[in-house]
């Protein structure tokens, strides 16, 4: 399925098909003032990496694969525990450390929803190294015309 972020102009699609169909370790699907839509892919074995975002509450849901959350209140304290697979969703506080982690022997696919907006618009990151590749170089920042963005932070362990 081919998705276009058309920013803050209305769209719809069909989220569990271009889920299960995203390769991509991040694809931003569509960027609105206040939140944003991605789709990942994470290879067995492999996880998103232990992260928290000072001002952004997540909302994930696995659309195929299995994997485990953990969650917690600093990187060492990841108390929160939990088995997810296909149909299940989870919700990341902000101020949460937090990784998802692919347990399973098939990608791992699911879509995250920031609020507010975290990422550039459109961005597609193949690979985890991709993605951090662009974080250090600033290429992947919210468009200026975002209303609302994390100004808190974000750390990775």
């Amino acid at each position: 399925m081919d998705i276009t972020d058309n920013g803050p102009n209305p769209n719809a699609f069909d989220i569990e098909t271009a889920t299960t169909e995203n390769a991509a370790y991040r694809r931003v699907a569509w960027t609105g003032k206040h939140l944003q839509v991605t789709l990942m892919s994470i290879e067995p074995g492999g996880a998103i990496g232990l992260e928290v975002h000072h001002g952004t509450d997540q909302f994930l849901r696995i659309d195929a694969g299995k994997g485990r959350v953990k969650m917690g209140p600093s990187k060492d304290d990841l108390s929160f525990q939990r088995d997810v697979e296909d149909g299940w969703s989870i919700q990341v506080p902000a101020g949460t450390w937090h990784d998802v982690e692919n347990t399973g022997d098939e990608a791992l696919r699911l879509y995250t929803i920031y609020a507010p907006t975290h990422h550039a618009q459109g961005i597609v990151q193949e690979t985890p190294e991709d993605a951090e590749k662009d974080e250090e170089q600033g290429r992947d920042e919210p468009p200026s015309w975002v209303e609302e963005v994390d100004d808190k932070g974000e750390e990775s362990a």
